[in-house]
C-alpha cells in the first residue's frame, strides 16, 4: 500500500510537471501577441484543462494496454511478475518522464511530455522484464506514427491557414482588423486548452489504473466504462494546477524563439492545434500536443509572406524530441535497477527520494535565471539563442486586449 502511495503521489507530480510544461502550446501565441495577458492566459489554460479532464478516457485506455505489457488480456500478471514488481516498474517510469520535462523545461525546450512519460515507461519495462515487457505494436500505432506524422500535418495545415488568411485580409487594414484576430485568438487558445486536458490529463489517469489493475484494484474491462471519480478529479486538478502556475520558459521559447508571430498566424497556428489534437483524443492515439503546436507554430511561419522563422531554434527541438524517449526510457531502467536492487517498500522510498532531490536541484537552478510573466515576452536574443532574457533585453509586450 505504501508503494500505490507513493506512485500516486508520483503519477500526480508527472501530471503537473506535464501542465507547466505544456502550458505554452495552448497559451504561447496568444501571450506573445498580446491577445491575452500572461496572468490571464494560463488561469484560463488552467479551467479549460481541468474541464477537458473529464470529458473522455480514450487515451486513459490507451496506456493502460499500448505501452506495457505486465498483464493479460484478462488482467492478471504476467508469470514472474508481482504486484510490487509492477508497481515499481511505473513507478520508475514515471520518474524518468518528470525528471525528463523538468531538465527540458530548465532549457526551455518544448519536448513531449507524452514521449517523456512513455519513454521512462519502456525503459523501465526493459530492465525489468526485457523486449517482451513492452507492447512493440501499440507503440509504433499509437506513439512513434504519430509524432512523426503530427508536426508535419500541423505545420501543413497552419501554413496554409495563415496564407489564406492574409490573403483574404490583404486589403483590411487598421486596429479593428489586430482586435478582431486577437479575440479569434483568445477562442481558438481556449479550444487548444480544453483539448490539452482530454489528451495529457488522460496518459496520468492511464498510468493509475495501470498501477490499480496491477494491485487488483480495478478490472481491465471497467477502464472503458469509465475510471474512478478520485482519479479523474485528482488528474484534472493537478494538470490544471501546473497549467496555472505556467511554464514561463517554454512559453518563451514558443511565443517568441521560433517566430516574431502576429495575430493572424497565432489564430491559424492555435486552430490548426486543436483539430488535431481533439481528433486524435477522440480516436484514443497518445498525441504529443507539443509536436502538434510547434508543428503549427513553424507552419504560422511558412505560411507568412517574408516571416523570418529561426530555424535554429527550431533544430534543438527536433533533437530533444528525438532523443526525449530514449533518454527518459535510460532513466526509467536506471531508477528501477536502483528500486529492484534495494527491494520492497525500501526501493520505492529510495527512488522516490532521489526524484524529490534532482527535481529540488533543477528548480533551484531555475532561480538563479528566472523566466515569468514579467519577462515571457523580452527581445528574444539572436546570437544565444537563449531562452533566458538578458538584462538588457527590451520588453515587446502588445497592448493586450484581455
Amino acid at each position: 500500500m505504501l508503494i500505490l502511495v507513493l506512485l500516486v503521489i508520483t503519477a500526480l507530480g508527472f501530471d503537473f510537471t506535464n501542465g507547466f510544461h505544456d502550458t505554452g502550446n495552448a497559451m504561447a501565441t496568444s501571450i506573445a501577441t498580446g491577445a491575452l495577458k500572461p496572468k490571464v492566459a494560463v488561469a484560463l489554460a488552467g479551467i479549460l484543462n481541468l474541464v477537458g479532464a473529464f470529458l473522455s478516457v480514450e487515451v486513459a485506455a490507451t496506456i493502460t494496454k499500448d505501452v506495457l505489457k505486465i498483464q493479460g488480456s484478462s488482467g492478471a500478471l504476467i508469470p514472474g511478475i508481482t504486484a510490487t514488481e509492477g508497481m515499481i516498474i511505473i513507478f520508475s517510469g514515471l520518474i524518468g518522464g518528470i525528471l525528463w520535462n523538468l531538465l527540458t523545461w530548465l532549457f526551455g525546450l518544448p519536448s513531449s511530455s507524452s514521449h517523456a512519460l512513455f519513454g521512462g515507461l519502456i525503459g523501465a519495462g526493459l530492465a525489468a522484464i526485457g523486449t517482451s515487457g513492452v507492447n512493440w505494436d501499440g507503440i509504433v500505432d499509437k506513439v512513434l506514427v504519430p509524432a512523426v506524422l503530427a508536426p508535419v500535418i500541423a505545420g501543413v495545415v497552419a501554413a496554409a491557414g495563415t496564407w489564406l488568411v492574409y490573403a483574404i485580409t490583404k486589403r483590411v487594414t487598421g486596429a479593428r482588423k489586430e482586435q478582431g484576430f486577437r479575440w479569434g485568438q483568445i477562442a481558438t487558445a481556449s479550444l487548444v486548452a480544453l483539448s490539452h486536458g482530454t489528451g495529457d490529463a488522460q496518459k496520468t489517469m492511464g498510468v493509475i489504473a495501470l498501477a490499480l489493475i496491477t494491485t487488483g484494484h480495478l478490472s481491465v474491462k471497467s477502464v472503458k466504462d469509465g475510471l474512478p471519480f478520485w482519479v479523474v478529479f485528482s488528474c484534472a486538478g493537478a494538470i490544471a494546477l501546473g497549467t496555472y502556475i505556467g511554464g514561463w520558459r517554454v512559453i518563451r521559447t514558443l511565443g517568441k524563439g521560433l517566430v516574431e508571430i502576429e495575430s493572424p498566424q497565432g489564430l491559424a497556428a492555435e486552430a490548426s492545434s486543436a483539430a488535431i489534437i481533439l481528433t486524435s483524443s477522440a480516436s484514443g492515439m497518445a498525441l504529443s500536443t507539443t509536436h502538434v503546436a510547434t508543428g503549427s507554430i513553424l507552419g504560422s511561419g511558412v505560411g507568412k509572406p517574408g516571416a523570418k522563422v529561426r530555424w535554429a531554434v527550431a533544430g534543438r527541438m527536433v533533437v530533444a524530441w528525438v532523443i526525449t524517449l530514449p533518454a527518459a526510457g535510460v532513466v526509467g531502467a536506471i531508477t528501477y535497477y536502483i528500486a529492484h536492487l534495494i527491494g520492497g517498500a525500501g526501493g520505492a522510498i529510495a527512488i522516490f527520494a532521489i526524484l524529490l532531490v534532482l527535481a529540488g536541484a533543477m528548480f533551484w537552478k531555475a532561480q538563479q535565471q528566472k523566466v515569468d510573466s514579467n519577462n515571457v515576452n523580452a527581445e528574444w536574443d539572436e546570437n544565444s539563442n537563449s531562452v533566458v532574457p538578458t538584462e538588457d533585453a527590451v520588453e515587446t509586450t502588445p497592448t493586450a486586449s484581455v
